[in-house]
């Protein structure tokens, strides 16, 4: 017990570094979480002890394990520890790096959707290299609509609008790493002229 008071107390800051990070405000964590305003910044305050319901989705929002939102101690094993992070849509996320800062790895793998999905386009600071190790990944980024293969990639600015999801082909595995400065890489998709065929 005697290690848990510590633990709960670097919560805090721990929570106002991630939110610094992903550069969001209160109002827009507030928003994803369904954790309210004041809560949030009672406990990146250290004001109030966070419980497992509101731990639960931040570490989505962030996508962190909850190991890392308490900054566990480590375990001695020097692995990184590949938890998986399951969102309400069915996608599953598995961080690759454990390091704060810096570009960030990822490897996600999304059900197979449909092909008249539409998509929920957002914008963020930053830049995306995304690497399909499987499937079909449908990347809508600003007005083009491409479909990317096993073996390609796409590179691009995340602050212009952008949507990543399956076809009804199946499911999809890419590798995706996103930093603020994001180190540019040589390899490009060639965008489709055509949207990707119906039914």
């Amino acid at each position: 017990m005697d290690d848990i008071d510590p633990a709960l107390d670097a919560v805090g800051p721990r929570l106002r570094q991630l939110r610094a990070r992903r550069q969001i405000t209160l109002t827009e964590l507030a928003a994803e979480t369904g954790v309210s305003v004041s809560t949030l910044s009672r406990l990146e305050a250290g004001l109030r002890r966070p419980t497992l319901e509101q731990l639960l989705p931040l570490a989505r929002a962030y996508q962190v394990t909850l190991d890392d939102l308490v900054d566990a101690p480590p375990t001695g094993n020097p692995r990184v520890n590949l938890r998986p992070i399951v969102t309400g849509d069915g996608s599953t996320v598995i961080p690759l790096t454990r390091r704060a800062g810096g570009i960030q790895a990822y490897k996600f793998v999304l059900p197979a959707g449909r092909d008249d999905d539409v998509p929920q386009l957002r914008t963020h600071e930053g830049y995306d290299w995304a690497y399909v190790l499987d499937g079909t990944l449908r990347l809508v980024l600003g007005e083009h609509d491409l479909l990317l293969h096993p073996g390609e990639a796409a590179e691009f600015d995340t602050r212009t609008p952008h949507w990543f999801g399956a076809t009804s082909a199946g499911p999809v595995e890419f590798l995706s790493l996103v930093g603020r400065q994001g180190e540019r890489a040589h390899v490009r998709a060639a965008p489709h002229r055509s949207r990707p065929e119906r039914g």
